[in-house]
């Protein structure tokens, strides 16, 4: 490759990955990062309904590829499981010393995981619970939107302004 090709490929990488931001000035994660932040994280907030209301439960997870596998017990996340519900799932990571951190929102149907591929995917994936559960069982929220924000350091977040 000659200099005028790289120095075109250089130029095209940087275009193609431009930082942008929202109106708070916090930095607009593409999908593929914000799978890739999802994770490195062990967990999250299962956001779903509970008696015509939101409920929101921490559990450990594992992402694998684009979908969230939680452990779970007999309870009201496995009923929406089993009711195929549109849920939100959200996991952050926050040094506030630093006053750096990230945030992403999954959202798409919850689903039981079958006995036989419950089985595959425990043997495979490094599903962890922090709790002691009786008959546990393995639901999945097929991600059908991702989104998500970083806080940068101050040095490189947008002044005031600034487009």
């Amino acid at each position: 490759m000659g200099e005028r090709e790289l120095q075109l490929v250089c130029c095209l990488e940087t275009v193609m990955t431009t930082t942008q931001f929202d109106q708070s000035r916090l930095e607009i994660l593409s999908p593929p990062e914000c799978l890739r932040l999802l994770g490195s994280v062990p967990l999250g907030r299962l956001v779903y309904t509970l008696g015509g209301l939101p409920a929101i439960r921490l559990v450990n997870f594992v992402l694998d590829d684009d979908t969230i596998v939680v452990n779970t017990g007999p309870g009201q996340k496995l009923r929406a499981a089993e009711r195929g519900d549109v849920v939100a799932f959200e996991a952050d990571d926050v040094d506030l010393d630093r006053q750096l951190g990230w945030t992403v929102t999954a959202i798409g149907h919850l689903s039981v995981v079958s006995a036989d591929e419950a089985d595959s995917l425990r043997r495979s994936l490094p599903l962890h619970s922090w709790l002691p559960m009786d008959d546990p069982q393995l639901i999945r929220l097929g991600i059908e939107s991702v989104h998500g924000r970083r806080l940068l350091p101050w040095a490189r977040r947008p002044h005031a302004g600034a487009s």
